[in-house]
């Protein structure tokens, strides 16, 4: 009887040993990331940690790798400025003769060629215009044959020289009319062939129309813009740079420059031109630079940050979105090729995983940083790396998150 209740003691305590067990040694299916802290290196930092990701986690956060960029981060000036069209690439589209709007074949942010017609206005001041080109063409017809004829009657002595310098002066007052008449009508575009009440309004640059400010029926006025062109393919900045720093700011000097509210985006450019004036009542000269890869979708007016390289000294740099601040220290994460769980006692952990997919593995690395400009900041690694690391440039913080919610949260420890 003892023994047999013994072995009932036995069968439960080896029962409830089981489900403590595996009750243990269940991992947390909420956990995100796995840390692990490795042993302190050599000089004694910070213990290197490792982050796991899962596949759909990666694609989620959207995480960006690549390495080091040279960047001269110290021999720099800094400016603000403005993108610019110079005068030439801009242009107001008006009349010199009033007429009404007859029609409209453009709108405003539409593409259009030098030349291209824009609009259509109507005016009997047109047909009187041409129906006085037309006489006067056919009187300056008659009176070059007349004046021929005088001058040869001349020449002879057959008549006087009185009639003769009457049919010259005739000549020369209708030919200048003419000439006159004829610059007019191709000034506003209209046929010399006929008459007609229409006149074009054509497009005198390439470019974008920016405004279009008249409607069908409306008045178009002498000397006020029906439209505005503009063509960006000249764009370039305007820097304002101060009296201090004037001295080192040369012609051919490389800049780069981003744009407010353009996620950190660089564009290259070069100075062609510097000032001579003071810049209203500040102490500051504007410096004019080309923009090398105008490729982006830039317009005039754009608020720019910029700097003028004036020295030719260049560090490794990363974007300050690179580099997390953990426990006083600062980190970078880079990810790990070719990562397996080799470590006995892990085939489970591998085995639960495989629904998620592929892994991603990141090791976070000790650095110290220095100057920052432009969304780039210098970097120094504290623990060395491979020359091809794939270092995690956007989506450090991200990971940095995941690791401390593994370490307050369930996370494992090897």
């Amino acid at each position: 009887m003892k023994r047999s209740n013994l072995y009932i003691l036995l069968a439960v305590a080896a029962l409830i040993g089981a489900v403590l067990y595996f009750a243990l040694r269940s991992p947390n299916k909420t956990a995100v990331a796995v840390a692990k802290p490795v042993t302190e290196d050599a000089h004694g930092h910070v213990a290197i940690k490792e982050v796991e990701l899962n596949e759909a986690q990666y694609t989620a956060s959207g995480i960006a790798l690549g390495g080091f960029t040279m960047k001269n981060l110290s021999d720099v000036v800094n400016a603000n400025g403005y993108t610019e069209l110079p005068p030439q690439n801009q242009a107001d589209v008006s009349v010199h003769l009033q007429g009404v709007v007859q029609s409209i074949n453009v709108i405003e942010g539409q593409l259009v060629k030098k030349g291209q017609l824009l609009a259509t206005i109507e005016s009997p001041e047109f047909a009187k215009l041409q129906e006085a080109y037309l006489t006067s063409k056919s009187n300056l017809e008659y009176l070059t044959l007349e004046y021929d004829r005088q001058k040869t009657l001349s020449d002879e002595n057959v008549n006087s020289k009185k009639v003769y310098q009457r049919t010259k002066s005739d000549f020369e007052i209708e030919k200048a009319r003419f000439n006159s008449l004829q610059k007019q009508l191709s000034l506003l575009n209209i046929s010399k062939a006929g008459a007609t009440s229409t006149m074009p309004i054509i497009s005198p640059i390439a470019g974008y129309i920016t405004q279009v400010n008249i409607k069908i029926g409306s008045n178009a006025e002498v000397g006020k813009p029906l439209f505005s062109v503009i063509d960006n393919s000249k764009l370039h900045v305007d820097l304002l740079v101060y009296e201090k720093d004037l001295q080192k700011v040369k012609h051919g000097q490389n800049i780069r420059f981003t744009l407010t509210n353009q996620d950190n985006l660089e564009i290259n450019g070069k100075v062609f031109n510097v000032s001579k004036a003071f810049e209203n009542e500040t102490k500051s000269v504007a410096v004019h630079a080309d923009i090398a890869n105008n490729n982006q979708a830039l317009i005039p007016g754009m608020y720019v940050n910029a700097l003028i390289d004036v020295g030719v000294k260049q560090v490794e740099a990363l974007p300050v979105d690179a580099v997390v601040r953990a426990e006083g220290r600062e980190f970078i994460f880079v990810l790990e090729e070719g990562h397996e769980e080799e470590e006995a006692g892990h085939d489970h952990e591998a085995e639960e995983h495989e629904h998620e997919g592929k892994m991603f593995h990141f090791q976070r690395i000790e650095v110290k940083t220095g100057t920052t400009q432009l969304g780039y900041v210098q970097v120094t690694l504290l623990q060395k790396i491979d020359a091809d690391a794939q270092i995690v440039l956007k989506g450090a913080y991200y990971i940095q998150s995941h690791l401390v919610k593994s370490e307050g949260g369930g996370g494992h420890e090897h």
